[in-house]
């Protein structure tokens, strides 16, 4: 007798595991922290807020950007709210930051549009450095760049000016591609 093969979902040509790729393995692990977060707190999608969270835990340089001690508390204490507080008026909404049409969402099932959008941002500013691989800044810098980005208000209710952090992200990157 023979038995169905379970069927395995799908995933589209360009999707998570194509951008993923093209990461270094610390903020490979940023993604797969950011799912991790959205299965515990019972969110839809990854958004750029989960990403942020995952980041500054993770990866000591943005802490160093964000100005470490209280800025980074201050950060995190409004992450961790959202699940209990001001991010509930997200759950169950898509973030599309209006740079990218919403039907980008089934282009990377579990991704909100603007996730997948700064993900591609930060592989296309190493692509410009002349890394193959983006790094934790090159996203932080991302995040913090589009103002209709969940991230950015986050980093703004915690006090942190997210053009100026942008703008300092972007100088770096140029004088390190300057080499």
């Amino acid at each position: 007798m023979h038995s169905p093969t379970p069927r395995v979902p799908q995933q589209p040509a360009a999707t998570r595991t194509a951008i993923e790729s093209r990461l270094t393995a610390e903020l490979a692990s940023v993604a797969a922290g950011a799912r991790r977060r959205v299965l515990r707190d019972g969110d839809r999608q990854i958004d750029t807020a989960h990403l942020l969270h995952s980041l500054i835990e993770s990866d000591p340089e943005v802490r160093t950007a964000l100005g470490e001690g209280a800025q980074v508390a201050r950060v995190l204490g409004y992450l961790v709210q959202r699940s209990i507080g001001y991010g509930l008026r997200w759950q169950g909404s898509v973030e599309n930051s209006g740079a990218v049409a919403v039907v980008r969402e089934a282009h990377v099932p579990g991704w909100s549009p603007s996730a997948v959008t700064a993900m591609e941002r930060a592989v296309e500013r190493a692509e410009l450095r002349g890394e193959p691989r983006a790094r934790g800044m090159d996203l932080l810098g991302c995040l913090a760049a589009d103002r209709a980005y969940r991230a950015v208000e986050v980093l703004e209710r915690a006090g942190v000016d997210a053009e100026l952090l942008a703008e300092r992200i972007t100088e770096a990157s140029r004088h390190v591609s300057r080499g």
